[in-house]
């Protein structure tokens, strides 16, 4: 791989360019297509998918978290190194890390204990569900995903190198005469 910052730390331009893919892959997978269609099966009542989903986005955030960590700690390698060789697009990364984190945090230590408690009243019937909660983690989750496709696309601009491409003909003459001057 041709990298633009050759400076900077391998693993923390892998991670730069690898975690938010993987993060954006989860959350279209679990997000956007499993708890949704999870409510849609067969034999699936409100409080087995409720139980289970809880299962699920519990795997998901501690997946997420470890995620945002190794994240960070790639974005502050990265951050020595700008310091000496300033590097193309860091304050981009750094500012699209920071909300995707952010968002983490808003929806792991706040939207999910309220979401959380009602679901304990739909489990224990004294609630029938459908609370603006679920709208608001929504929203949050949709702000991480365009931060996370914005980071990656930060990324790919700031840590790849640009390439040129060459006419077949062009090169083609290149190689001839390079070989006639030997």
């Amino acid at each position: 791989m041709i990298t633009a910052a050759t400076h900077a730390p391998r693993w923390a331009r892998a991670m730069m360019l690898m975690l938010p893919a993987i993060w954006i892959g989860l959350i279209i997978g679990i997000s956007f297509i499993e708890a949704p269609l999870k409510f849609t099966a067969p034999g699936i009542t409100i409080p087995l998918g409720l139980g289970i989903g809880r299962r699920v986005f519990l795997a998901m955030n501690i997946v997420e978290v470890a995620l945002a960590i190794i994240l960070l700690i790639a974005l502050v390698s990265l951050w020595r190194n700008h310091r000496v060789q300033p590097l193309t697009q860091f304050s981009a990364m750094r500012l699209y890390t920071f909300i995707a984190v952010a968002m983490l945090v808003l929806k792991t230590a706040i939207i999910r204990p309220l979401l959380a408690v009602e679901t304990d009243a739909v489990l224990a019937g004294t609630s029938e569900g459908g609370s603006a909660t679920h709208y608001y983690y929504i929203g949050v989750e949709a702000i991480l995903f365009i931060a996370l496709i914005l980071l990656v696309t930060a990324a790919v601009r700031g840590l790849l190198a640009p390439t040129t491409i060459t006419a077949p003909e062009v090169t083609a003459e290149r190689t001839t005469s390079s070989v006639q001057s030997h």
